[in-house]
C-alpha cells in the first residue's frame, strides 16, 4: 500500500483527477491524457528507441487506461498502473517486431570512444534485455521506487531489486566496452 503521508500535491491531484474520470467526468479524464501523455510516451520511447511506435503503444496504453480506470479499486495506484499498460503494450510492440532480439555484451557492436560522436546512457539502455531496459527505465527516468516498480510488474520487491543490479552491471559492463 502507498504511504499516504508521502503522497505528493501531483499524485493527490492524479487521484482526485483519477476519481473524477471513475465518476464519468470526461473533463477529468482529458486533464488526465494532458497531464501523463508526454511521461507515458517518453517511458514508451525508452522501452523502444522507436518515436512511431512510442505514439502507437502510447494510444493504445490509453484506451487500456480508459477502459479500466472503472476498475482501478485504489486511485493512488494510478501511476504503477497506467505504466504496467505502457509496458504491457510496448512488450507486445517488441514481440511482434521480427528483428528484434537480445545481444549478448559480447556481441554488441558499441561505436569506441572517438572524441566525435558520444553515446549517452539511455542508447546503452536500449541494448539490454526488455526486463532489464523496463526497470532502469522505471527507476531512474520515470523515478518510481522499488515499491511502486513492484506494483507496475507485479513481481516481489526482491525480484525489482535483483533485476536493477543485473541492469546495472550489464550497463556497466556495456559502458566499459565504449570506453575501453
Amino acid at each position: 500500500m502507498i504511504n499516504r503521508m508521502e503522497r505528493t500535491v501531483e499524485q493527490i491531484i492524479d487521484e482526485i483527477l483519477v476519481m473524477d474520470c471513475q465518476s464519468g467526468r470526461v473533463k477529468a479524464m482529458e486533464m488526465l491524457v494532458s497531464r501523463w501523455q508526454k511521461r507515458l510516451w517518453q517511458y514508451a520511447y525508452h522501452l523502444t528507441g522507436n518515436a512511431d511506435a512510442a505514439w502507437d503503444i502510447t494510444q493504445d496504453g490509453w484506451l487500456g487506461i480508459i477502459k479500466g480506470i472503472g476498475k482501478l479499486h485504489d486511485p493512488a495506484r494510478f501511476r504503477p498502473w497506467a505504466y504496467k499498460i505502457i509496458t504491457n503494450k510496448a512488450n507486445d510492440w517488441i514481440k511482434k517486431k521480427k528483428d528484434t532480439r537480445h545481444i549478448s555484451i559480447e556481441e554488441t557492436d558499441v561505436p569506441r570512444h572517438e572524441g566525435k560522436k558520444d553515446i549517452g546512457v539511455k542508447e546503452l539502455v536500449q541494448k539490454l534485455d526488455f526486463r532489464k531496459k523496463v526497470v532502469l527505465s522505471l527507476y531512474y527516468f520515470e523515478q518510481l521506487n522499488v515499491s511502486e516498480i513492484s506494483v507496475a510488474l507485479r513481481i516481489p520487491k526482491g525480484t525489482v531489486k535483483s533485476r536493477l543490479a543485473g541492469a546495472r552491471e550489464e550497463l556497466k559492463k556495456l559502458y566499459q566496452k565504449y570506453f575501453e
